[in-house]
């Protein structure tokens, strides 16, 4: 029987309601029967795993982490198509501490945390930073920042690459991508240790990115259930009804939890203290999650050991003094965000602003009169392109281009 392995892609869906729902099992399913290669490997990382974890005692719970500490350099490709998209360092800083707080158990909220779970309730060791080196060990904040002319980003990986309008990646064996991107009716989604690294890292919308003001997403615990993801934990309830998350210390549970309920939720004879919907791995609301287990946490570190799918992490340069000045800007918002055509009425030459939306370049530009009659092509080499009208006579034109994605342009311009 195949392992169920968790490989990329955990969505979750805004409803009117701030709940949460996963739709990753699809995806999941699909990657996994599109490359059989890949499950073989991520059913070798599984055994690995399980291994480790039945060969030894669980360490001792609930009390602060007494080991080596696990630094993750971190950084955050920005992509904006509008200017309020593009959030602060200030929010990105905050999310980073939202993050150390939650994995190291050191915010005030761990106090909600029920009795009975207390003694489980893991300080993780686990800490997050922006990288001060960048791949090429040339000086950064661990921030990038791209205007983007897509608008809306889906879970297809596209904002994971340059050619496809997103951000490339950093060497994912040396830093933690974390893309910020307005993912629509997405809140996020994670690739796991073993998957495409191409693919690694995990996606956010820039609307639950940090605190913000997203009613059910507003402490920032998106990012922290998705970095879970990264380090190997599946939800809570195991992906199914009454599912395996792997891990012993967590009760059983038929499914993932609504809203943030408060008492004892009891499912799959799950025995007297119920459900543990308060996991950062269940559904629940931001106000209402506040722990990672012992389990969990012996989970996720052992991905760092020798032979452990996250190991290189531990050597990444990535939080290295710089060995070279910083890294150059990137291009900021254009002036506006679509083509723009001048002057109009022209004389000799007419210029096309395609500097909104890059993919435009490798395209022709097609000019006709009023009744379609072609007059000359245009390859657009550039993204603002000059057309020479000393060909034309006096009259009203109009300039044609479309894409293979169904993008198009049509200006009417009046040649004097």
């Amino acid at each position: 029987m195949r392992i169920i392995i968790f490989t990329l892609l955990i969505s979750i869906t805004f409803t009117l309601s701030a709940q949460r729902v996963c739709s990753s099992y699809d995806y999941r399913e699909n990657q996994l029967s599109n490359n059989l290669s890949l499950e073989n490997s991520l059913n070798a990382i599984e055994n690995f795993v399980q291994g480790k974890t039945n060969s030894r005692a669980m360490n001792v719970a609930g009390k602060p982490h007494t080991g080596s500490i696990i630094k993750i350099p971190v950084v955050v490709h920005i992509l904006y198509n509008k200017a309020h998209e593009n959030i602060s360092d200030e929010r990105i800083y905050n999310q980073i501490k939202v993050l150390n707080e939650r994995f190291r158990r050191l915010h005030a909220d761990t106090v909600n945390t029920p009795q009975w779970y207390k003694s489980i309730a893991a300080d993780c060791g686990i800490e997050f930073q922006l990288a001060t080196s960048d791949p090429q060990q040339r000086g950064t904040k661990g921030i990038t920042r791209k205007y983007t002319p897509v608008s809306q980003w889906n879970t297809d990986d596209k904002v994971k690459f340059s050619s496809s309008a997103g951000s490339d990646a950093w060497d994912p064996e040396s830093y933690l991508n974390i893309w910020v991107c307005n993912l629509g009716g997405i809140a996020g989604y994670s690739g796991f240790p073993g998957g495409p690294p191409e693919n690694d890292g995990i996606v956010i919308a820039y609307s639950v990115f940090g605190e913000n003001t997203r009613g059910g997403y507003q402490m920032g615990k998106t990012a922290v259930h998705e970095v879970g993801h990264w380090l190997g934990l599946r939800h809570i309830w195991g992906d199914s009804y009454c599912g395996d998350d792997w891990v012993s210390d967590t009760p059983k549970q038929a499914n993932f939890t609504s809203g943030c309920p408060s008492g004892i939720r009891s499912s799959c004879n799950n025995g007297p203290n119920g459900d543990m919907y308060m996991n950062y791995m269940d559904l629940t609301q931001d106000a209402c999650t506040n722990l990672f287990t012992e389990g969990q946490k012996e989970r996720m570190r052992i991905f760092f050991e020798v032979g452990g799918a996250r190991r290189s992490l531990l050597s990444s340069k990535g939080l290295l003094p710089p060995l070279t000045g910083d890294v150059p800007p990137t291009d900021g918002l254009p002036e506006w965000n679509q083509p723009k055509l001048f002057p109009n009425p022209a004389v000799n030459e007419i210029t096309l602003d395609l500097s909104y939306d890059y993919r435009w370049i490798g395209n022709i530009i097609t000019i006709t009169n009023a009744q379609g009659q072609f007059f000359m092509q245009v390859s657009i080499n550039t993204k603002t392109v000059k057309i020479n009208l000393d060909k034309l006579s006096s009259g009203i034109y109009f300039l044609v281009a479309k894409r293979q994605d169904g993008a198009s342009i049509n200006h009417k311009f009046i040649k004097l």
